[in-house]
């Protein structure tokens, strides 16, 4: 099924019921689809056409929203960028999709008007008297109804940019068929109902804020903007339009219970949660629990390209596990190899770290990189997909991710994975967040150096050594030789810490 169709159905099924709120607004999903069909039928008069791309820097709004479904009944490609990527990333994306159209807000004018385009596109600003057109015009030039354009299953239907660590974003096309199914593996995996509400905090860039707001389509739910990360706002949203599910990295989890109005705030509608995109610390796991009490708790392991790998909804007894495959997905360890040799009969025995591979066949898996045939054969072998990351089942069955085949660590001949020593030392009650990597040294080949946040300015060197010294999970080898101090951690557009800025920081102090 297409999502022109998608929201069509939905559409008809409630049109009067409340689709979408921004600030103190309130927008049925017969009033979102009127101004859809008025933007779709002025960009077809404009000559965007099936498959053109349609660029977008937007933060979270209703324009972006509406934006998204008018591309979808187009039949074109719906292309988000962050307006947090830098100038040359910014350039390398439009050179890259090469859109028909580019739509910007005040925030984003400087980027879009300093890049350099093959061919020129069509601008449209939010703001009146800005671009080619504005957005305001372009739906007032429009009609309604329309008659959605001829789509098929497999055609693109967005294409999200990683937001890597290292190197160019890459662009990956995910059709109608990955969306759609993707997107009932969300309902199911996070036991979703009609009706259901959330908080649109998650980029539209992002493949978790497309997840929340297709479902929240698919299920004729409420999807509540929140263009603007601020765990103070959130905290009142959830608590005024009842918001029922939350979907977020993390960082945002952390933020939204440490903030002080936190106690006071009513969140017995929200029952059901989830996170992805890093690791969620046991300590933080804990207090959601016992802050939140969310009848359904769930961590998601997937990524852009295969939006679901594994899902835990068993997190009380197993805080930080992967879990076990999802409703589309098979998922094999083999042997790791960072130059991309191994192949997906090298699976390693039950109990060993391998890297993860996931099956590419699935319904919810892309087909390859935009115009990166070399990233595609590196990542896409024999119909399976090489992950990168590294983990381990338990003897249930289920998975534990240990780190990245990029990111391990060898000292004194020994591989150490940095999330297992930063899953101790953010055990700390003093830590609020910690991040390992490797410095070069002439004796043991590597030494372990932690990068610190600190809970409490008051906690010392000593202290932290002597708890990883003494701490069950870790081996004396595999402790911290260096510690340094940050304010806060490098972080990519998507929340991603950016490991190799910190090793510029180690010239620093606080050997161990």
């Amino acid at each position: 099924m297409n999502l022109g169709t998608v929201f069509d159905c939905a559409v008809s099924r409630y049109p009067f019921h409340v689709a979408l709120v921004e600030n103190n607004e309130r927008y049925t999903f017969d009033e979102i689809n009127e101004e859809v069909n008025r933007l779709a039928t002025s960009m077809l008069k404009l000559g965007v056409a099936r498959r053109d791309r349609v660029m977008m820097l937007l933060k979270n709004r209703k324009e972006a929203v509406c934006m998204f479904w008018a591309t979808q009944k187009l039949g074109a490609i719906f292309t988000p960028i962050s307006m947090r990527l830098s100038p040359e990333d910014t350039q390398y994306c439009i050179n890259d999709s090469e859109p028909k159209v580019v739509v910007y807000e005040s925030n984003s004018r400087r980027a879009v008007m300093a890049a350099k385009f093959s061919e020129r596109p069509i601008f449209i600003g939010l703001e009146q008297g800005e671009g080619d057109l504005s957005y305001a015009d372009l739906v007032k030039r429009g009609t309604h109804p329309f008659e959605s354009v001829g789509v098929d299953d497999e055609d693109i239907a967005i294409m999200l940019y990683t937001s890597g660590t290292t190197g160019f974003p890459k662009g990956v096309p995910r059709s109608h068929k990955n969306e759609y199914a993707s997107t009932i593996a969300h309902i199911i995996q996070n036991s979703y109902a009609t009706f259901d509400s959330t908080l649109g905090v998650m980029p539209l860039y992002h493949t978790m804020g497309m997840r929340s707001l297709l479902a929240m389509c698919v299920l004729n739910g409420k999807y509540v903007l929140a263009p603007s990360w601020d765990p103070h706002s959130a905290l009142t949203l959830i608590e005024k339009e009842r918001i029922s599910c939350l979907y977020m990295i993390p960082r945002l989890y952390h933020e939204l219970l440490e903030d002080s109005s936190s106690s006071q705030s009513d969140l017995s509608a929200l029952k059901k949660i989830g996170y992805a995109g890093a690791p969620m610390s046991e300590a933080l796991i804990t207090k959601c629990f016992q802050r939140i009490q969310p009848k359904h708790f769930v961590n998601h392991y997937g990524s852009t390209e295969i939006y679901t790998f594994t899902t835990c909804s068993t997190l009380d007894k197993k805080p930080g596990c992967a879990g076990k495959p999802g409703i589309h997905q098979r998922v094999k360890l083999v042997t790791p190899d960072p130059s991309g040799g191994s192949t997906p009969q090298d699976e390693v025995p039950a109990g060993q770290v391998g890297e993860i591979i996931i099956h590419a066949g699935s319904d919810e898996a892309f087909k390859g990189y935009w115009n990166r045939p070399d990233a595609t054969r590196k990542a896409i072998r024999n119909q399976w997909y090489f992950t990168g990351d590294l983990g381990k089942f338990d003897e249930d069955g289920d998975l534990y991710i240990v780190g990245r085949i990029d990111d391990m660590l060898i000292s004194g001949g020994e591989n150490i994975s940095p999330i297992e020593v930063e899953k101790v030392l953010s055990s700390h009650p003093k830590v609020a967040e910690a991040v390992v990597i490797g410095q070069e040294d002439d004796r043991w080949g590597q030494i372990v150096v932690a990068f610190i946040v600190p809970l409490d300015p008051a906690v010392t060197v000593q202290e932290l050594d002597q708890y990883c010294k003494h701490h069950a999970k870790l081996s004396n080898t595999k402790r911290p030789r260096k510690y340094l101090f940050v304010d806060e951690l490098p972080r990519n557009a998507s929340g991603k810490i950016i490991r190799r800025e910190l090793s510029n920081g180690l010239t620093g102090r606080n050997d161990a």
